[in-house]
């Protein structure tokens, strides 16, 4: 299932020649990796210490629980950074959704970078608090509604919305079945609040109304 080592491939020379700016001063620019739908990228138990940015595609973030469930406890945009552990070992598996170019930042030795690191840590703190807050409401409309208003405002607050990840993906990252998200999704859109272009994007119609369902 999972192609760490042989579905890696650096694409340096396939994408537009600038560098990104160093997560923290004295990170030496690595190459973008290539991972294909489904490859992990780390395990958890594997060791830390580095952090990961995704350049394009899509990065979820789990855990596999003692009864085989799978529990997603986060998704990555492109531009956004992953990875951040307090120890030195991984606590969560991180897989690519689909076609994803991952480019990594490692700690430079010898070197204070806590100040640079703060912020990465304060970010995935506030996500993680508000990812809690989702799964404690009781409705599935008001998990599925704050879920968008979330994807919708991390890609600029857009109209149209790409979902990069399944409905499987959303249920196990909401709690909810698959069969579940398809029914709310199906109500969302009879009620006139989204549209559904494609499986993986919607268009919100009624964002007032959407941010209402998700309060």
């Amino acid at each position: 299932m999972h192609a760490h080592a042989s579905a890696k491939i650096e694409l340096q020379s396939y994408l537009p020649h600038h560098s990104p700016a160093p997560i923290f001063d004295g990170a030496a620019t690595q190459p973008v990796s290539f991972f294909p739908a489904g490859a992990e990228i780390y395990a958890q138990g594997e060791k830390a210490g580095a952090l990961y940015q995704v350049e394009f595609g899509a990065v979820r973030i789990y855990r596999l629980l003692a009864d085989g469930r799978r529990q997603i406890s986060a998704f990555h945009l492109a531009g956004e950074t992953f990875g951040f552990e307090a120890d030195a070992a991984h606590h969560f598996f991180a897989e690519a959704i689909n076609a994803t170019g991952v480019r990594v930042f490692r700690t430079p030795s010898g070197v204070d970078v806590s100040r640079q690191l703060l912020p990465l840590a304060l970010k995935g703190l506030i996500r993680a608090q508000e990812h809690l807050l989702v799964l404690g409401r009781q409705n599935a409309i008001e998990r599925v509604a704050a879920f968008l208003v979330e994807m919708s405002e991390r890609q600029g607050g857009l109209r149209q919305v790409e979902l990069p990840m399944s409905r499987i993906d959303i249920g196990d990252y909401l709690g909810l079945t698959i069969e579940t998200v398809s029914r709310v999704f199906t109500r969302l859109k009879e009620k006139g609040v989204i549209r559904l272009p494609s499986l993986r994007s919607i268009e919100i119609l009624k964002r007032d109304t959407l941010l209402a369902m998700g309060e």
